[in-house]
């Protein structure tokens, strides 16, 4: 009677094995049903505020690196959904995450673009980060850049760790949160 359960008990471990390896595509199907849902809500709740407006755009949703990306493109006032660098567009994107997090009652990481203003500010903070990390590769002291939003360091560091012999940190609370390029150790 021992024996047995032993074999039930490997042939739940093997069931359980073939399960877990099955729940892996099933969670990335999962997560990009999700993504693609956010995608949804976001949109949904963005063309609603945009008819309150009174502004045209259109939207346009996608999935990159693990998040849904939304992108208002084309009209005329989405300037002002921009605001002074960037701070509109930062709260607006907030409130989106708020409302995708009602709906699912999951956190969302989505990102917005309005009018290709955080696509420019990308090429803009990557061209900072690499530039700033070749002058403190070739004089081999740090340089603290201003303060920057949490997608703005992430830019810059990035930029910084594709230049060899240098590297970055954050220092600083936030609002006032900055990069620092260092050497490399």
């Amino acid at each position: 009677m021992s024996d047995t359960a032993q074999v039930t008990g490997v042939d739940q471990e093997v069931d359980a094995a073939e399960q877990n390896g099955d729940a892996a595509p099933r969670a990335a199907e999962n997560s990009e049903e999700l993504l693609v849902r956010e995608g949804d809500i976001a949109g949904d709740y963005l063309e609603r505020l945009l008819d309150l407006l009174d502004y045209d755009g259109d939207i346009d949703l996608d999935v990159e690196a693990g998040r849904a990306v939304v992108s208002i493109e084309g009209g005329e006032d989405l300037e002002r959904l921009v605001g002074t660098k960037g701070v509109v567009l930062e709260a607006l994107q907030e409130l989106t995450r708020l409302s995708v997090q009602q709906s699912t009652g999951v956190r969302s990481r989505l990102m917005l673009d309005v009018a290709g203003w955080r696509a420019e500010r990308r090429a803009e903070l990557a061209e900072l980060g690499r530039t700033s990390a070749e002058q403190v590769r070739d004089s081999g002291k740090a340089i603290r850049l201003h303060p920057m939003t949490p997608f703005e360091r992430k830019v810059v560091h990035d930029a910084v760790a594709a230049v060899s012999g240098t590297r970055s940190e954050s220092e600083g609370e936030e609002p006032q949160r900055r990069v620092v390029v260092l050497p490399a150790d």
